[in-house]
C-alpha cells in the first residue's frame, strides 16, 4: 500500500490552509497513494492558542470536516486529517465536561475517512503538551481538553489486504505504552501527525520515531508541520516513513510537500521472525 505523509507550514487563514491541503492531497493522489495524513493543526496555525476555538466544530458538522470529507470522496484516498479543534459538546463523553473551566476548551481531534467520505475513526489527543525552557512556553491545557480513549481502525487496500491502524498525535510520542496497547491489538502502522516545535525536534522527533517503530515492529507515518510560520513560530517538520526495523523509507526536512512510500506487511513478518521480541514480552 502507497502511503503519503503530507508535510506542511499551515498560516493563520482557515481557507488558505485548506486550499493547500487540497492541492497536497491530490498530489498524493495522482501518486498513487492509498492513504493521506495530514499534520497535527494543518488546519490553523493561530497567532495565539485562543484562535482554535474560533474555527471550532461539532462532531460530524463543519467546514472542516467537510472539506476532509469532500476530498476524500473526490480523490478516492483513505485521508487522516491531522488535527481539527472539535467542541466539548457530548457531555456523555467526558464526566469533566460540564465544568465551567471547560467552557473555553476544545479537543485536539483526528479523524479518520474512508474514500466514501465517512469518518470512519475519532482520537482526541491524549498528552497535551507542556514547556517551558525560559525562552519558548507551551501549555497545551489551558485551551484543549485531554482525550482518554486509544483509537484504531481498519482498512483494506487495493489488493484486499486489511491494515490496521492505531491513531495518535505528537506529544503522545512521548508514552510508549499507548503505542504498546496499539501493538498488542494488533497495528500494523502507527500514526504520529504532528507539529513539534525546532527545539525539542532537532534532538527528539526522530529517535522517538524509530524507537517507537522498532519496540512494536510497525510502520510509522509521521505527518509534520515544518518551518516558519505566519505567526512567528518555527516548527522542525522532518515528516518520516519508517519502516519497523526502524529504517526510514522516506523523509522531507522542511516545507511544504507529500513523503510517499510503499509498505508490505510482508515486512512487519519478516522483522518479526529475525527477532521475535514482542512474542518475549512478560510484562
Amino acid at each position: 500500500m502507497k502511503v503519503a505523509a503530507i508535510q506542511m507550514v499551515s498560516a493563520t487563514s482557515l481557507d488558505a490552509n485548506l486550499q493547500s491541503a487540497r492541492a497536497l492531497l491530490s498530489e498524493a493522489a495522482r501518486s498513487g497513494a492509498e492513504l493521506a495524513v495530514l499534520p497535527e493543526y494543518f488546519c490553523l496555525m493561530g497567532r495565539k492558542d485562543t484562535d482554535k476555538l474560533a474555527i471550532q466544530e461539532p462532531f460530524g458538522d463543519g467546514p472542516i470536516q467537510t472539506f476532509l470529507s469532500q476530498a476524500a470522496r473526490d480523490l478516492k484516498l483513505w485521508i487522516v486529517g491531522g488535527t481539527l479543534p472539535l467542541s466539548i459538546d457530548e457531555p456523555g463523553r467526558d464526566a469533566a465536561n460540564s465544568r465551567p473551566e471547560n467552557s473555553r476548551r476544545v479537543y485536539n481531534t483526528s479523524l479518520a475517512f474512508s474514500p466514501s467520505g465517512q469518518c470512519v475513526a475519532r482520537y482526541d489527543k491524549i498528552h497535551l503538551f507542556k514547556f517551558d525552557n525560559g525562552q519558548e512556553a507551551f501549555d497545551e491545557s489551558r485551551v484543549l481538553l485531554r482525550g482518554h480513549q486509544p483509537t484504531q481502525f481498519e482498512m483494506t487496500d487495493h489488493t484486499g489486504q486489511r491494515w490496521r491502524i492505531g491513531m495518535s498525535v505528537c506529544y503522545d510520542l512521548r508514552f510508549p505504552e499507548l503505542y504498546r496497547q496499539y501493538s498488542r491489538n494488533g497495528a500494523d502502522v502507527l500514526l504520529v501527525p504532528s507539529a513539534f516545535t525546532h527545539t525539542t525536534g532537532q534532538k527528539h522527533w526522530e529517535v522517538l520515531l524509530r524507537a517507537r517503530a522498532i519496540e512494536n515492529q510497525a510502520f510509522v507515518v509521521a505527518p509534520a508541520q515544518g518551518g516558519l510560520h505566519e505567526n512567528g513560530r518555527r516548527t522542525w517538520g522532518h515528516t518520516l516513513l519508517i519502516d519497523p526495523w526502524g529504517e526510514v523509507l522516506a523523509e522531507r526536512a522542511v516545507d511544504e510537500g507529500v513523503v510517499c512510500h510503499d509498505l508490505a506487511l510482508a515486512r512487519r513478518s519478516e522483522c518479526a521472525a529475525k527477532l521475535p521480541a514482542l512474542g518475549h514480552r512478560v510484562m
